[in-house]
């Protein structure tokens, strides 16, 4: 009997010691990764000194093309992961480069009539259209805080606050709760009417404005322990929790302002496959989410907030069962619960760069969080990052694939980044990897 339990005592011993050097060497990784493969390729390289803010469109070979124009949200991004490096790295150059997209949030894409953030502009930062979107203010929040945290600029913070503001004076809703996404030039929010399309997203609340509001007040509870912060925050992470959420463990996209779910699973296959982006299941989002709702609850003092935490492993399970690949890893991008089709389909085998980047952030979470769990969460990451390594990272070029290579090949030579693609998603997930495996090594 001695003799078992001395064996059964090596061989944890020995799987504990190997899954703590692979995280050293995944610590390693990931640092280069961050560093000289993402931060390094576009800092400075894409600090516009002619017009201000950043550049946002990159060939493959990380080279400025096209006509540059500026959307909010990257601006807002790159102004966030300026601010982030500056202090993950300790360098205050990169203080300067978050000031850079500070001055051009606060004199290019705040509208200086009716209050708010274009969503967006040319180059040289005039407005190619007065329509606005609490999406994109709610990332100009998210930057905005993190330019404060890193500089001390109260200018920075009084901005946030003021979007804060603008958004709760015109995209709240104080009946139905959330906040409306679609907003005119002047503030007023944009409701749906009998000539917009069945099909068109334009006066519906949803869930991915909804969680990066929930991420952007988060961060700025944070800096301004504002008592009408906090109760939005609180607002947003129940609305989201036990409205957007559906019983299975997965996000329902679209909703009328009342909260009724959008849902197309009554119509043919082909209708819904056409109008998928109304009605899906995303299972980047998913994941992602149970990341944003825990940081909620922590930025709440919710320390112990096990309602949250359980409906958070309901979506990351139900992430795994129904949405990765057992063989390669990875999440697909979309999927679909058919009327008459047994469980659930993946309509989209595609890999998006940004889930899977969200990805390793939550499973390495979940397998502190659950170690023993049989979903064995810390395999599950080990597994994501032998992906992203395989097929997303650009070891030649640098910065990561917009899609996975092995479902999409073509995207080699696909721009490397855009509007819609910038560092905020691999640079987050990279240096919250690294402070976590650093933190649990301390221990």
């Amino acid at each position: 009997m001695k003799l078992k339990l001395l064996i059964l005592t090596t061989i944890i011993s020995a799987s504990s010691s190997a899954q703590t050097t692979n995280l050293d060497s995944i610590k390693s990784q990931m640092r280069y990764a961050a560093k000289q493969g993402l931060i390094d390729k576009y800092y400075p390289r894409n600090i516009d000194t002619l017009y201000g803010g950043y550049l946002s469109s990159f060939s493959y070979d990380i080279k400025p093309v096209g006509t540059q124009d500026k959307m909010i949200v990257t601006q807002a991004r790159h102004t966030w992961s300026t601010a982030k490096a500056a202090m993950f790295y300790h360098d205050t150059a990169y203080i300067s480069m978050s000031r850079h997209g500070f001055y051009f949030l606060r004199d290019k894409m705040w509208d200086k009539n009716y209050g708010g953030f274009y969503n967006l502009v040319a180059r040289d930062g005039t407005p190619k259209s007065d329509m606005k979107q609490a999406y994109g203010n709610a990332f100009a929040i998210y930057g905005l805080c993190a330019y404060y945290e890193c500089s001390g600029d109260t200018a920075g913070l009084n901005l946030a606050k003021k979007a804060f503001l603008w958004l709760e004076k015109n995209s709240h809703d104080p009946i139905y709760k959330g906040y409306y996404q679609y907003l005119n030039g002047d503030g007023s929010h944009v409701t749906r009417t009998t000539d917009i399309p069945g099909t068109s997203d334009i006066g519906y609340k949803d869930q991915n404005s909804s969680i990066h509001i929930l991420e952007a007040l988060t961060e700025l509870y944070k800096v301004w322990k504002d008592p009408l912060v906090k109760e939005r925050l609180q607002e947003m992470l129940h609305l989201i929790r036990d409205t957007i959420v559906t019983p299975q463990g997965y996000l329902q996209l679209y909703f009328t302002y009342d909260w009724k779910p959008v849902s197309y699973r009554d119509s043919s296959d082909a209708f819904i496959k056409k109008n998928h982006y109304i009605d899906h299941v995303s299972f980047g989002h998913d994941v992602e989410t149970a990341y944003l709702m825990k940081e909620a609850t922590e930025a709440l003092g919710n320390m112990h907030d096990t309602k949250t935490a359980a409906i958070g492993k309901k979506m990351v399970d139900h992430a795994l069962r129904n949405g990765w690949d057992d063989s390669l890893g990875g999440f697909y991008d979309e999927g679909y619960y058919f009327n008459n089709k047994p469980g659930l389909t993946i309509t989209y085998k595609t890999k998006n760069w940004w889930a899977q980047a969200e990805a390793l952030n939550t499973l390495l979470i979940f397998s502190d969080m659950y170690p023993d769990d049989p979903m064995n969460y810390l395999q599950k990451f080990f597994k994501e990052w032998q992906y992203v390594q395989t097929y997303l990272i650009d070891h030649g070029h640098g910065d990561w694939y917009e899609g996975g290579i092995d479902q999409e090949p073509q995207r080699k030579t696909s721009l490397k980044a855009h509007i819609w693609k910038g560092t905020y998603h691999v640079f987050r997930a990279l240096m919250n990897c690294i402070n976590r495996i650093e933190e649990n090594k301390n221990k």
